[in-house]
């Protein structure tokens, strides 16, 4: 394991609405050394599609990519995704697929189609006061719902993780996270995406990332992780040794999230650590991981 061979460090703000193009998309680049990150695609309204595309055809061949959603649903907690379905998969990948399976006829990389499956359904919180009678797991409903053994571990460092069967308000990542299971389908063969798959020695690599976690690395309490302004910006930039973003005024919070984590990626794929959280081998192929849970 080579984590320090990394020459270019990518943060996606990630989007689970429904629709092609997405405010809530934002892609920043950021290279070695203390350099400005950039927008890739400034002003451009990404569709889920062309994330994947620019992945696949643009992406440096020396990135780690962070995606900021869920990579995976719980699992270790219950010992299965969907306790009660016989077809509850067996690990990451095959939920993936499972996910892009069954929402084959959904456009955009959408994923109603797995919320509104009978059986799926049962295990999610959903608008509307539709709550499944298996949402808090097993046989119990109500709560806040299951979370990931990273969840926990991000829980414990001050964050306030959500569970991503949770489809409601505005701290849900269950739709982003769906969203992003088909994408992960798609680069099955073609990007490794840890720790799912092992780190390789070279070549591009995709993660999970929490924008909160590079948030409080800069100096912002969990609280107070959004930063709309270009001069809040530039201090927790500069507090994590990178150079401003170009700009001033106002700035979206998505946009100001996948800047600072891009440059925050930058300096922790270089700490041993975050490569080898305790936990992390019992959960890596169902669960997945959040890069920098620790």
């Amino acid at each position: 394991m080579t984590p320090g061979r990394f020459g270019h460090f990518v943060a996606i703000d990630w989007s689970g609405a429904l629709g092609e193009r997405h405010r809530g998309i934002a892609v920043a680049l950021a290279g070695a050394g203390n350099g400005a990150p950039v927008l890739v695609r400034p002003g451009h309204r990404w569709s889920r599609g062309e994330v994947l595309d620019w992945l696949l055809r643009d992406l440096p061949g020396d990135a780690l990519v962070g995606l900021d959603l869920g990579m995976a649903l719980p699992f270790a907690d219950c010992g299965a995704f969907f306790p009660g379905w016989d077809r509850s998969p067996p690990d990451a990948r095959s939920l993936w697929a499972l996910v892009d399976r069954i929402c084959a006829d959904d456009p955009h990389l959408a994923a109603a189609s797995f919320v509104d499956h009978p059986e799926a359904a049962l295990h999610f919180r959903r608008h509307g006061g539709r709550e499944g009678a298996r949402f808090g797991g097993g046989g119990q409903k109500g709560g806040r719902g299951r979370l990931r053994q990273t969840e926990c571990a991000q829980e414990a460092m001050g964050c306030r993780p959500c569970s991503n069967f949770n489809l409601v308000g505005a701290a849900q990542v269950g739709k982003s996270s769906l969203t992003g299971m088909r994408l992960l389908h798609r680069l099955a063969g073609r990007l490794p995406v840890w720790p799912v798959d092992p780190l390789p020695d070279r070549g591009s690599v995709v993660t999970e990332i929490y924008t909160t976690i590079a948030a409080m690395a800069a100096g912002r309490p969990p609280g107070r992780s959004k930063i709309r302004s270009h001069a809040e910006l530039a201090e927790a930039l500069a507090a994590l040794g990178s150079e401003p973003a170009a700009g001033s005024g106002p700035i979206d919070d998505h946009a100001s999230d996948a800047l600072l984590t891009a440059a925050w990626l930058r300096g922790a794929a270089h700490d041993a650590r975050l490569w080898h959280p305790p936990g992390l081998d019992a959960v890596a192929h169902t669960e997945g991981w959040t890069f920098g849970a620790r």
